[in-house]
């Protein structure tokens, strides 16, 4: 079984060992071929803290956690320049 994964941006770090994650899906609209943005969130488990607000991650599904947090934060990809 593979595990799924996904890439986005961390939109909140104010949880202990929690980060809330957009992830941006584009698709073409089906019948207008518009394309079309939905974003969704996941909160992810961050063991370390060390993840901020603007940071790119790849987050992969894990067992339930909580009563929300099902996915983990595997790694970071790109961090915002702190200034």
């Amino acid at each position: 079984m593979a595990l799924k994964e996904r890439v986005g941006t961390v939109v909140s770090d104010k949880m202990d060992k929690t980060v809330v994650v957009a992830v941006e899906n584009r698709f073409p609209h089906p019948i207008y071929q518009k394309t079309v943005s939905r974003t969704t969130r996941y909160k992810a488990h961050d063991e370390t803290n060390a993840v901020k607000v603007g940071d790119r991650v790849r987050i992969t599904e894990t067992r339930p956690l909580s009563r929300t947090k099902r996915w983990q934060v595997a790694e970071v990809l790109s961090t915002t320049s702190a200034g």
